[in-house]
């Protein structure tokens, strides 16, 4: 390998910012801070908005269309002439 041309590849900790969830994986994300883990390591920091596990579909908090006041089926009774949304 040539030394220089390749990113820095290494243990990355990354935080969720809306309810402090943790992990660490190797990455080449560019960091400014550090953090000191749980076992005594000193890992590179990337923050997060969010991830998994505060992602209202993964959490199974995500609202569906056909509840959000009846959108769809006031889409579907005013383009039903036109044969839009229908099949």
């Amino acid at each position: 390998m040539k030394d220089g041309i390749h990113p820095n590849y290494r243990d990355v900790c990354f935080v969720d910012l809306s309810n402090g969830f943790k992990f660490v994986t190797r990455s080449c994300a560019p960091t400014r801070e550090t953090i000191k883990m749980e076992d005594g390591r000193e890992l590179p920091l990337f923050k997060l908005e969010t991830t998994s596990e505060s992602h209202p579909f993964y959490t199974g908090t995500q609202k569906t269309v056909d509840s959000l006041g009846g959108r769809v089926e006031k889409f579907r009774n005013k383009f039903a002439k036109v044969g839009v949304g229908r099949k």
